[in-house]
């Protein structure tokens, strides 16, 4: 159900969308229900959209820049920023340097990292989130997130991606043990990719004397202008370090994590035993 909050959160680019479609929906003579049925949506879908009380999600825009964008490519134009719109406040700043990144470096203690989430890993962890979301802001969330998937396919340039996943996020059964048994399939999968290099901190990393990783998550991340910056999370909010010094230092923990992670064969090796563990 959409919620009227969405009219005061609404961004920019979901308000100039709703106008837009409303004003060419008229130009063309449809009522909101006509325009619903040649597209597949209700009309209070519609007038959700065009009220911002749910903004157009990513399959609305497709179908609405061919049904009234009059080959314009407007709706397929506001697609990237309408998405941007749905992230949360302290991620959207650093949402855009992300899909232009010319290399990612992340390393992620507690779960999988959002780029490589299925939608319902994704869903269940938002959604089990707290304060506890309506189900219509965490469709909106996971259809953002997935969204971020788009980096792995990349080819103009195509992106280096590397992950270091602490192993207990392996385990965590977020949604249950078939969710992330699909999510770790899926992870195994990602991580045969050319452009993409995974490895896992092993939980008894701390029994050998050392273990860089204990102070939290860090994404490195090199700019499509090849400056490096890296960005921090935790508890809603975040830091986007740029200062070269302790960029540099960051970097040099990061290379320290890697070092004290598996290989990415062993890596691999298992993730996908895991994968394939009968769990009751």
């Amino acid at each position: 159900m959409a919620r009227a909050e969405n009219k005061v959160e609404a961004g920019g680019t979901a308000l100039l969308v709703a106008a837009l479609a409303k004003a060419l929906r008229e130009q063309h003579g449809l009522t909101q229900e006509e325009l619903g049925k040649r597209i597949g949506y209700t009309a209070s879908a519609i007038s959700a959209m065009e009220t911002c009380a749910q903004p157009a999600s990513d399959k609305m825009l497709v179908a609405l820049e061919k049904e009234i964008g009059g080959g314009l490519g407007i709706f397929e134009k506001a697609r990237k920023f309408i998405l941007l719109d749905k992230y949360p406040p302290q991620f959207k700043n650093f949402a855009l340097m992300e899909r232009e990144a010319v290399s990612l470096s992340s390393y992620q203690t507690y779960v999988i990292d959002g780029r490589f989430q299925t939608p319902e890993y994704a869903r269940a962890l938002i959604g089990g989130g707290f304060p506890k979301l309506p189900d219509a802001k965490v469709e909106e969330l996971v259809e953002a997130r997935i969204a971020r998937r788009a980096l792995l396919d990349r080819t103009d340039p195509t992106p280096m991606i590397e992950l270091i996943l602490d192993e207990s996020a392996l385990r965590r059964p977020i949604g249950g043990w078939e969710v992330l048994q699909d999510q770790l399939r899926s992870l195994a999968e990602d991580a045969e990719r050319d452009n993409v290099s995974i490895q896992v901190m092993p939980m008894e990393r701390g029994l050998r004397g050392g273990h860089a990783g204990t102070r939290g998550d860090m994404v490195l991340v090199v700019t499509k202008e090849h400056h490096h910056v890296v960005y921090m999370e935790i508890e809603d909010e975040s830091v986007l370090v740029s200062d070269p010094a302790k960029v540099a230092h960051l970097t040099h923990r990061y290379a320290k994590i890697r070092t004290q992670a598996l290989s990415r064969d062993d890596s691999l090796s298992l993730i996908q035993k895991l994968a394939g563990e009968e769990r009751t």
